[in-house]
């Protein structure tokens, strides 16, 4: 894919690089940025053609932060990647388990990892921004008694050994990345497609419930529902919703058209086909 640029959140050897490769192609230029946010900033500002940001892990969970820069910023989900996680515990060379008394990773990485973490009965557990940030890290420092948790092209890129393989909790472990862009790309059939919107609701018995039906009674399914603090509104909730559908489709167009009479605030985040 030639021209295609794509901004990704950590350094050279992250999950979120190697999920870019998959889903353009391993020729694509990829551009790293420090925070999630410069990631949407970068799209927004046409800086770089697409952008790429973790959603959800399948053991760790959502990546919250990542569903309220979705509301603030202006850029569209145009696809996904679902991306299989294996993660390895990598060293400098010279370093063997028993001298581990420090592992750096991205908190959701350790707590992918939490059991055979668990076992390095001297070692704590100690939270950095990147997975390869941490692998960075622990060799331009050379620690001789420290470890870091990233992907095995990390530990090659930074001249580091894979000192054990597929250390995450279990084998399923899977993120879902979504892929950003400037302006949307709507499927033209809901066949394979989702959608993404973000809405409040109006402060009325059964709100979410009559939300939820206007889905139901156009049998469109819906796929995942995360609600955030409203900041600023103590107890009020945002609900981000994933639905079945391209909103080109009238049923979805709909629904959403329902749904306005009975919410405060609703944003269409994407339309794409489902990864």
């Amino acid at each position: 894919m030639p021209n295609i640029t794509v901004a990704f959140q950590g350094v050279s050897g992250a999950y979120s690089e190697l999920a870019a490769a998959d889903y353009f192609g391993k020729r694509v230029k990829t551009k790293p940025h420090v925070k999630f946010a410069d990631v949407f900033r970068a799209v927004k500002a046409g800086r770089v053609t697409y952008g790429i940001i973790p959603i959800e892990n399948s053991l760790a969970g959502s990546v919250h932060q990542n569903y309220d820069h979705c509301l603030e910023h202006r850029v569209w989900i145009i696809g996904e990647k679902k991306f299989r996680v294996s993660h390895s515990l990598i060293v400098n060379r010279g370093t063997k388990l028993g001298d581990i008394r420090r592992v750096y990773s991205h908190p959701q990485a350790l707590a992918q990892c939490s059991t055979f973490i668990g076992k390095l009965k001297k070692a704590e557990a100690v939270s950095y921004f990147d997975t390869a940030a941490s692998a960075k890290y622990v060799a331009e420092a050379g620690f001789k008694d420290a470890a870091a948790i990233a992907s095995a092209q990390a530990a090659k890129h930074y001249g580091m050994q894979v000192l054990r393989s597929r250390v995450e909790n279990k084998a399923e472990n899977f993120t879902r990345f979504l892929i950003l862009a400037k302006k949307p790309q709507y499927p033209k059939t809901s066949a394979g497609s989702k959608s993404s919107i973000v809405f409040a609701l109006k402060n009325v018995p059964g709100a979410l419930h009559k939300a939820l039906s206007v889905f139901a009674i156009r049998e469109i399914d819906l796929l995942k529902i995360e609600s955030r603090p409203i900041p600023g509104s103590p107890w009020k909730y945002l609900f981000y919703l994933d639905f079945s559908g391209s909103l080109r489709d009238e049923r979805c167009v709909l629904a959403l058209e329902h749904l306005g009479e009975i919410t405060t605030f609703i944003k269409i985040l994407g339309s794409y086909r489902a990864g």
